[in-house]
């Protein structure tokens, strides 16, 4: 069974800086694309990022675009987002999820097979 677990979140000022983590155990990491979304409250789930398996295909939302980046260790079975040049509007949950097909960069909740719990973001003014 693939289990996803997000650590990093936390309380930021704006301008400042996180790094989420996503540990993935029980597949085969390395092989699956990865991606990150978030939600805020009263808000659906949004896409905000996406790697593929060897991390030659990335693609980031436009609103983080320049400010987020993604990356991956498959040695660690981690995908990570540092974000900075954080904004009070990049408050919310953050979700990792993983496409069993590694080839493929997708930005859409439904076309991910496996997401972790969240990790809080709130980013204060």
């Amino acid at each position: 069974q693939v289990q996803l677990v997000e650590s990093g979140g936390g309380l930021v000022q704006a301008g400042g800086s996180l790094r989420l983590s996503c540990a993935c155990s029980g597949g085969t990491f390395s092989s699956y694309s990865m991606g990150w979304f978030r939600q805020a409250p009263g808000k659906e789930r949004e896409f905000v990022s996406a790697i593929s398996r060897s991390a030659r295909t990335i693609h980031d939302a436009a609103s983080v675009r320049g400010r987020f980046t993604i990356s991956r260790d498959n040695a660690r079975n981690t995908v990570y987002l540092q974000m900075n040049s954080l904004k009070p509007e990049d408050t919310a949950v953050y979700y990792c999820a993983a496409d069993r097909n590694g080839l493929r960069i997708r930005t859409e909740v439904l076309e991910y097979d496996y997401w972790g719990q969240g990790t809080q973001v709130t980013v204060s003014s």
